[in-house]
């Protein structure tokens, strides 16, 4: 019997609230439910998911059994010492289905293969030839291709789709339009995202805010971007706003080239650089002070997630720099936007 949860989707109408569920739909509305408290908690046994869930016993059970022959869910080793028969935990088969994700960044574009926990498997980098945000690098088609190709045949007929993470202004070039075509030439579904956004579903679906409900996340890259979260929601404001205090300023402040900047963060911080990295640790950090100050004249968020491809030691100095606020230093570090573009693809197909 064909995987359908594989085949190519067929368009889904939302149905009006007012309207009810059919049998299948609660199905599969419960079956999302419990890989989310699995993706959100780790092993769990079948009581526990029964009393996360508020599913009967005899509905989880149905559940995981089928999870288990589609490969989506994995038992562990039964667990001794307590009164009663052992309990089996059941968790996330990480093999079990893998994305692609792409970003499309300030100086080159990430490619990452992650699997069902969000673990990198497979990631190429493809550096721009110029500066900017704008570019559709000629090699994504073929380096996704050669991703997918890399992979066991059995592999390859268990990607959930194609997540493209762009940032503002992208969304209607004929470049991008060009791109999704041929990726769509690849038999998979292709989600696309705000970069930004991805990354803060990214960091909330595998990373260090996936116990959070409310908090503001800011993405520090070339530049400085910000996102709120209320009840697991990403929000976004209207206006496209950045803040120049990201690696550019920093880069600019110990006087790196751009074009040799990859080699410069591996080898280049040191004592000599200890002033100048403190100073923009500082104006960064009391930026996000001041964008928090400005969200909690409306609701009161006391946590930060600070998101960034930088070296950790930098992140936690600016955690640190935070006062009152909580700062939490995100757990994606690899590719982040990318990472978070693959995301799409369980969150459309698998997940609450």
């Amino acid at each position: 019997m064909p995987d359908m949860r594989f085949a190519p989707p067929n368009p889904i109408r939302i149905a009006d609230r007012s309207a009810g569920l059919n049998a299948v739909s609660v199905r599969g509305h419960n079956e999302r439910l419990v890989l989310s408290l699995l993706l959100r908690h780790g092993g769990m046994s079948r009581m526990a998911l029964g009393e996360k869930s508020g599913l009967s016993a005899q509905t989880v059970s149905v559940i995981v059994r089928s999870m288990e022959k589609e490969g989506l869910i994995a038992s562990g080793e039964a667990q001794k010492g307590r009164v009663g028969p052992p309990t089996i935990p059941v968790s996330l088969n990480a093999d079990g289905v893998s994305a692609v994700g792409i970003s499309v960044g300030f100086r080159k574009t990430d490619v990452v293969l992650i699997d069902f926990l969000g673990h990198v498997t497979a990631s190429a980098e493809l550096a721009h030839e110029t500066l900017g945000y704008h570019h559709v690098h000629p090699q994504i088609f073929a380096t996704v291709s050669g991703l997918i190709r890399a992979l066991p045949k059995r592999k390859q007929d268990r990607i959930a789709g194609i997540g493209l993470a762009l940032p503002d202004g992208f969304e209607d070039s004929p470049e991008l339009a060009q791109l999704q075509g041929q990726l769509e030439t690849l038999g998979l579904e292709v989600f696309v995202q705000n970069d930004v956004t991805s990354a803060a579903a990214g960091e909330s679906m595998f990373g260090a805010a996936r116990p959070l409900e409310n908090y503001l996340f800011f993405y520090v890259g070339a530049h400085v971007h910000s996102r709120l979260i209320l009840n697991h929601h990403i929000l976004r404001s209207g206006v496209n706003a950045s803040y120049d205090v990201g690696l550019l300023e920093l880069e600019r402040r110990l006087g790196s080239n751009a074009a040799t900047s990859a080699e410069f963060w591996k080898t280049a911080l040191g004592p000599a650089t200890d002033a100048p990295v403190q100073a923009w640790i500082e104006d960064c950090g009391a930026l996000i002070q001041d964008k928090a100050a400005q969200a909690n004249q409306f609701v009161q968020v006391d946590t930060v997630v600070v998101s960034s491809y930088l070296p950790r030691p930098l992140i936690e100095g600016l955690c640190d720099t935070l006062g009152a606020l909580k700062g939490v230093v995100g757990e994606v570090a690899q590719a982040p936007k990318a990472v978070g573009a693959a995301s799409l693809a369980f969150s459309s197909r698998f997940l609450i």
